[in-house]
């Protein structure tokens, strides 16, 4: 059992640095101080009643004992004989409260009459203060230390006042008259029941606010539960909260980062395989033919024919290399692209010049139509590839026989924005509706037995799969798109939409 103790800390430490409970501290904090703040109001407020109500209580009787000892006096010396004060009652008087103070002085601070009990020197100290200074106005606060009953020293405060009594001018002396600031104690009482009940309501405060912290956070806990199940051979889980709030948003935010990120890894795996076999195939053709051509003498016609057969399919590797190469910087965002400013419709009679040979030889005619100035700035390498892909895709897939593919150029200004276009159309044998929303997929072919281009033929076409998505994703680097219509029989129209950007 020497491991559960080290287990408790490592709970408790995992408690105290969690998020809910600092939350939860945090707002417990803000509880105490406005707990703090509002006790401290109620009890200074207080405080101030207390005294308003002692000095009111305090100059009332203060001025009822002057009138009453006047009267005394004044009865007391319409007799010749008699001494003024001499004959003063000392039973407690009416006016006095149980807790009050009273002591009748002359004016050479002797003490006619006293009631209550005054601590040591304390009637001394106030005396000798109004004779020091006879018109100061009060009320004078002392405090005073007591016993209760059972033995506990108290402080309470006291206040005093000093009120003169004038008798024409044969006497004169002054009434000093205490009262206590808080005489049921109800300061005491009132800090403890503040005590009490902010100790209360922070207790319930944090035990709520953690309640109500840790059910906030199970949504959190769920996502973090769920995100470490997830590896990279199973990405198809979701977390599927159906919350309308912040937490619910960062739910579907991890959703939707889970489906790209599934598609990327679909689509690198994908990639891969693919790559590998269009690899694999000009390998194995070059091995079979340098295999064939080592296996015995042969004519020196039959080798000059491997040599073409193997050079063929070293072209073809390479360009798919390129290609491969290409794609992974597009997709990486490191294709470096020199902008400059450039005329799409000269870029297109450029890359028709180019092919023209090619069209030729499959027996298709390259043809222009409109052909409108369309300045851009891009990368002359990159939007020639693109113009490039589409119209070998075009002449690829057009036979013979009046075959034909049109290029077109042209500006327009729609949506607020400029944009130039090219149009590469074709009366080849069209695409099938189901094939077009998968053109621009990497190696994807419309027909997959079809056969390979022919190996005799001195310009040799990609058949990697990949022109068209990388003319998509060309597009895609100036804010463009590529439209694509096509009809079974008559042929596909590709359309290339390319943002100008402003200047």
């Amino acid at each position: 059992m020497k491991w559960l103790p080290k287990l408790m800390m490592i709970k408790f430490n995992r408690l105290v640095h969690s998020f809910r409970f600092r939350l939860t501290l945090l707002f417990v904090a803000i509880l105490a101080i406005i707990l703090v703040g509002f006790s401290v109001f109620i009890y200074t407020r207080q405080v101030q009643v207390l005294r308003a109500e002692a000095v009111t209580r305090l100059s009332g009787g203060s001025v009822q004992l002057a009138s009453y000892y006047g009267a005394l006096l004044r009865r007391a010396m319409e007799e010749p004989n008699e001494v003024p004060l001499s004959n003063l009652s000392q039973e407690k008087l009416p006016l006095l409260g149980q807790d009050d103070l009273l002591a009748v002085i002359g004016m050479d601070g002797t003490v006619f009459q006293q009631q209550g009990r005054f601590q040591d020197q304390e009637l001394v100290n106030l005396i000798n203060n109004w004779q020091r200074m006879p018109a100061a106005v009060g009320p004078i606060p002392i405090i005073r230390t007591s016993s209760n009953e059972r033995g506990i020293k108290t402080r309470s405060t006291y206040l005093y006042e000093i009120t003169p009594i004038h008798f024409e001018t044969r006497w004169s002396g002054a009434i000093l008259l205490g009262t206590p600031l808080d005489p049921g104690n109800q300061l005491e009482h009132l800090a403890i029941t503040l005590m009490i009940t902010d100790s209360i309501l922070l207790l319930l405060a944090f035990l709520g606010g953690y309640w109500l912290a840790d059910r906030a956070m199970q949504p959190v806990q769920t996502i973090t539960h769920t995100v470490r199940q997830i590896g990279e051979g199973d990405l198809s889980r979701r977390l599927h909260l159906t919350r309308q709030d912040e937490i619910g948003e960062l739910a579907d935010t991890f959703d939707q980062m889970l489906t790209r990120l599934q598609a990327a890894f679909e689509r690198q795996r994908q990639f891969t395989a693919d790559a590998s076999h269009e690899l694999r195939t000009p390998l194995a053709i070059i091995e079979l033919e340098s295999n064939r051509a080592l296996e015995r003498s042969r004519p020196t016609e039959e080798y000059e024919k491997t040599l073409r057969i193997i050079q063929s399919e070293n072209e073809r590797m390479s360009r798919l290399i390129n290609e491969l190469l290409l794609m992974a910087r597009m997709d990486s965002g490191q294709a470096a692209l020199r902008n400059e400013l450039l005329d799409l419709s000269e870029i297109a009679v450029e890359v028709m010049e180019r092919l023209n040979d090619l069209a030729e030889e499959r027996m298709v005619r390259l043809t222009t139509g409109t052909m409108e100035e369309a300045a851009i700035q891009a990368d002359r390498i990159y939007l020639t590839q693109l113009v490039t892909n589409l119209v070998e895709n075009a002449i690829k897939y057009t036979p013979g026989n009046q075959a034909s593919v049109l290029v077109e150029t042209g500006k327009v200004f729609q949506g607020g924005h400029s944009w130039v276009w090219i149009k590469v159309a074709d009366n080849g044998v069209g695409i099938s509706p189901e094939h077009l929303p998968h053109l621009f997929d990497r190696f994807y072919r419309i027909d997959p037995s079809r056969k390979r281009d022919d190996q005799d033929s001195e310009i040799v076409l990609s058949g990697s799969g990949l022109g068209l998505s990388i003319a998509d994703s060309i597009a895609k680097a100036y804010q463009g798109r590529i439209d694509v219509q096509s009809e079974l029989g008559k042929g596909t129209t590709f359309t290339v939409w390319l943002l100008v950007a402003d200047r």
